[in-house]
C-alpha cells in the first residue's frame, strides 16, 4: 500500500494499468473518478477539481489525486485508495512539476 507520510509528496498518480500490465476498463475511468469532486463552470463545461484530475501519460489514462484530499475528504479518499488496491492499479508518487512534464510529453 502506498505510504503518504512524507511531505515531498505533491501528488499521487493512479495509473490506467493493472498490476499485471492490462489496460484497465470502462476507458473513462478516469474522468468517472475524477468526477466525484467536479463542477460545472458559467460556460456549462465540467470543471475537474485541482484534488482529483483525470490525465493522460504517456498515452496511459490516470488521475492525479492530491495528497491534502486525505485531509480534506478522508472517507473518499479511503474509499479511492481502497478501490485501486481492489482493482489492482498501478500507484505512483511525483512531484508536480514530474506530472506537468509528463502530461505534456503524453
Amino acid at each position: 500500500m502506498l505510504n503518504l507520510s512524507t511531505e515531498a509528496v505533491k501528488k499521487i498518480i493512479i495509473e490506467g494499468i493493472t498490476e499485471s500490465g492490462s489496460k484497465f476498463r470502462p476507458s473513462d475511468w478516469a474522468e468517472r473518478m475524477s468526477g466525484a469532486l467536479s463542477t460545472f463552470g458559467p460556460d456549462h463545461r465540467i470543471q475537474y477539481s485541482p484534488m482529483l484530475q483525470p490525465l493522460t501519460l504517456n498515452g496511459v489514462k490516470c488521475v492525479s489525486v492530491d495528497p491534502n484530499l486525505r485531509k480534506a475528504y478522508p472517507e473518499m479518499f479511503a474509499y479511492i485508495m481502497r478501490w485501486v488496491e481492489l482493482n489492482r492499479l498501478k500507484i505512483v508518487e511525483v512531484d508536480e512539476e514530474d506530472a506537468v512534464s509528463s502530461k505534456a510529453a503524453g
